[in-house]
């Protein structure tokens, strides 16, 4: 038997829309992610559980966990019958990586399994296949970092899909998902086919400001580029009362805020745990619209997907 634990994550934090992400795991040790226990079988076999199973559909064949098997199958031309147990605790369509986790689980545990047919490079492939067909289009800025931790600037040259990128150890992450889901196929469509020559030229400066800040070490600038002009302004009106977080969230002081992936999820940052707590706290009171919500502070994880039990 193998258990394999996918972390959740970040994607495009604000300034990097489909190339950038970041694995994150709560300071109190509570896992936000999915975890896929695997074991042989006489045929496929599969259980969902977890706060979020309710979530996922009863045909199987559209579970993405059904889905990832079938690919890596198809990849490795071996019918593998096995059985499959996914711990769902993610939030389906919460802008933290929910299918990504489910997807890295799942195909980790997979090539872990087969003892390992597939290298780094064909199994990140593959993962940002199986997230192109949930979304729309194939991206990895959420497989990525939930498969190989960090914060991670995908690159899709001479035949590298990402690399890590270096952090800032003092931020601590604050996400708050308000119990409410949103589609990231209906959450991408809403954005404009064009952009005008002035929007791409912010966008590149904020994109590399945010990159040399990153690696030249300097936290406080790298803050001053997290601008998401791209997504954000048009995502707005899917996500009711972030203006109004937002506001009062950098207000607090946090160095930074936006959407989280496609959102609903919002995320924050500061490097003060007591300021951490005050934000926190208040995004429960103010953000959150059930008791399905919830915020976590959170550091990066850097550790990616890894196996758990042992």
């Amino acid at each position: 038997m193998i258990k394999i634990f996918a972390p959740a994550s970040i994607g495009n934090v604000g300034v990097g829309f489909d190339i950038l992400g970041v694995a994150i795991s709560p300071i109190d040790g509570n896992l936000l992610g999915d975890s896929i226990e695997i074991m042989s079988s006489n045929q496929f076999h599969l259980i969902n559980k977890g706060k979020f199973a309710n979530e996922l559909p009863s045909d199987n064949k559209k579970n993405i966990i059904w889905q990832s098997w079938n690919y890596f199958c198809k990849i490795i031309k071996k019918d593998i019958p096995v059985s499959i147990t996914l711990e769902k605790n993610m939030p389906i369509g919460s802008g933290l990586g929910s299918s990504a986790c489910s997807i890295v689980a799942g195909l980790v545990a997979m090539n872990e399994f087969c003892n390992k047919p597939l290298n780094t490079s064909k199994l990140l492939n593959l993962m940002g296949k199986l997230e192109g067909n949930i979304s729309g289009s194939i991206h990895y800025d959420n497989v990525a970092p939930s498969y190989l931790g960090g914060l991670q600037l995908i690159i899709e040259e001479n035949n590298i899909i990402s690399q890590s990128i270096p952090i800032f150890k003092k931020w601590l992450w604050i996400v708050a998902w308000p119990g409410v889901n949103l589609s990231t196929e209906v959450s991408r469509a809403l954005l404009p086919k064009k952009y005008t020559k002035e929007i791409c030229i912010q966008h590149s400066k904020n994109l590399a400001g945010f990159i040399h800040a990153s690696y030249t070490q300097q936290p406080n600038l790298a803050t001053t580029f997290i601008k998401d002009i791209i997504a954000e302004p048009h995502r707005i009106k899917l996500i009711p009362n972030f203006s109004y977080a937002k506001k009062n969230v950098l207000e607090m002081g946090a160095l930074s805020c936006s959407i989280s992936g496609s959102g609903p999820t919002l995320f924050a940052i500061c490097e003060n745990i007591t300021l951490a707590k005050k934000i926190a706290k208040w995004l429960t009171k103010h953000y959150l619209q059930n008791k399905k919500g919830f915020v976590h502070i959170c550091n990066v994880n850097n550790v990616g997907a890894c196996k758990i039990g042992e």
